[in-house]
């Protein structure tokens, strides 16, 4: 057995010892993937392998707290049921000896391929004296990897104004002859950008170009690009760090953006138009994509916030990963929806056709902490509609939701949503023909609500008691719900 192996077959039986008791535990989350114990971060290496997703993620197996990253991994037949599978990437050798950073991955001659950034830190100042490569780890099974002998593969950073430093985040693609590569990174004055490469043959890499660099409130440095075409436009996808707030948008410590554009690939230069928001709730940060078997583009990201409290970290765990979206271009903005495999966990269902009511108003059956919600309503002379979420019998624990129909936003609210982190976020909403349609999935800890059929999408950490379950429904004027449904939705992930 080699170091690697050694190193992973150590860190499971570190995970052992609190996994039952992290399952078990009231905020464990039942259908979203969430490490069996200790720390989760990026999602990584979103791929199909033989007919099954396969989806890797930044982890550290010995404390809830971010450290040396390994690379954990689950699997799945159907994007819904995920199966817990080995640790495939430890930090073992000297070039990732600080960690096996975010990468993505790749299927080449039956073979499926990690590539990442491996790290080092050269110094006491983790912003400043690091190195960074990218490395690659091929695997026969899918499951057990190993890392190649050529590693690195990019041993630095080129030449011009790129910080010699900061240069991860490796998402690769295949587009005819080449594999091409976009890498995350900034300028030597902390200006987020993102560089191109391409290579024949996955170990020789070639730099192509500054693919694309920000400006002013682009952020100073851009993690996580994920560059795709959707529906004949080219998609680049990111997380860039830095970025004020403007107005109501970008209150997150970091932001995960997408932006449309024109990629000219022989010249590696990117032309795009101005940042939109992939997610406008709290917890929503390095999403990466894939596209499956039926030629859909899926999204995943990671539940989370950068320097955000985590309530959960006391019962030994940190962070989730989202359910998979689909995506779609419609008049020149991303939707995304649910990916539709996660209606195969619904039971109980409880439906109101065409109910009239002004004020607050509880319904039957219509409660529980993992549950699916869709809702359909006319505002019709009603200038404010919400849904309180995990409430208790006392109505003071609550995580609410309202229209404001005169301003045309959504705003989330969970300063009374228990333990954890407060605050509130919006969105801007128009109404489709005085109608407002809310898809929204609680998961014991965890609560994301899709706007409009995926024209918004906002996403929220919540820690409320296990009691807490009711849902209210409230207006200042009379409303129609046209339609709601509620399911309660079944585990899926073992």
């Amino acid at each position: 057995m080699n170091k690697h192996q050694e190193m992973i077959e150590k860190a499971h039986e570190e995970l052992n010892k609190y996994k039952k008791s992290v399952s078990d535990h009231e905020w464990s989350l039942q259908y979203h993937v969430m490490p069996q114990a200790n720390w989760m971060n990026d999602p990584n290496g979103f791929s199909m392998f033989n007919g099954e997703y396969h989806l890797f993620y930044q982890h550290h197996p010995y404390s809830p707290k971010w450290g040396p990253m390994y690379w954990g991994h689950v699997k799945s037949k159907d994007l819904v049921h995920w199966e817990h599978l080995p640790i495939a990437l430890a930090p073992s050798e000297p070039y990732d000896i600080d960690g096996c950073f975010s990468g993505s991955a790749i299927e080449k001659d039956g073979k499926l391929y990690l590539f990442y950034t491996g790290n080092r830190w050269t110094g006491p100042d983790q912003d400043k004296d690091l190195k960074q490569v990218q490395c690659l780890a091929v695997s026969d099974d899918g499951i057990h990897f190993e890392k190649i002998a050529e590693n690195p593969v990019i041993e630095e950073a080129p030449s011009g104004d790129i910080h010699p430093f900061h240069f991860r985040d490796p998402k690769v693609w295949k587009e005819g002859d080449y594999y091409y590569c976009v890498l995350g990174s900034q300028t030597k004055e902390r200006i987020g950008q993102a560089l191109l490469y391409r290579s024949p043959d996955l170990l020789k890499w070639e730099f192509v170009n500054v693919m694309a660099r920000g400006t002013e409130n682009m952020g100073y440095m851009w993690e996580c690009p994920d560059l795709f075409s959707l529906s004949g436009q080219d998609v680049l996808v990111m997380s860039p760090q830095g970025v004020k707030p403007e107005g109501d948008l970008y209150h997150n410590l970091h932001q995960s953006v997408y932006v449309l554009g024109n990629l000219e690939l022989q010249q590696g230069k990117f032309q795009f138009d101005q940042f939109q928001l992939l997610d406008y709730g709290f917890d929503f940060y390095a999403p990466q994509t894939t596209v499956d078997h039926l030629g859909r583009r899926i999204l995943v990201g990671w539940m989370a916030m950068w320097e955000s409290e985590m309530p959960e970290q006391e019962h030994d765990w940190a962070g989730a990963i989202t359910i998979p979206r689909i995506m779609s271009i419609e008049e020149h903005r991303v939707k995304c929806v649910p990916a539709p495999e996660m209606e195969t966990l619904r039971f109980n269902q409880v439906s109101y056709s065409n109910v009239l009511m002004n004020g607050s108003r509880n319904f039957e059956g219509v409660n529980g902490d993992c549950v699916e919600l869709n809702v359909l309503l006319d505002m019709k002379q009603a200038s404010k509609f919400g849904i309180n979420l995990r409430m208790d019998a006392a109505r003071t624990e609550k995580t609410e939701l309202t229209f404001d129909c005169q301003n045309q936003k959504l705003t989330l609210n969970r300063d009374h949503s228990g333990k954890g982190p407060g605050g509130e976020r919006k969105a801007p909403v128009e109404l489709n023909k005085g109608k407002l349609q809310l898809t929204l999935f609680l998961d014991k800890s965890s609560l994301e609500i899709f706007i409009q059929n995926g024209e918004k999408v906002m996403t929220a950490r919540i820690y409320p008691s296990e009691h807490s379950k009711g849902i209210e429904f409230f207006s200042d004027g009379e409303v129609e719900l046209l339609k709601l449904d509620k399911w309660s939705l079944k585990r899926s992930i073992f």
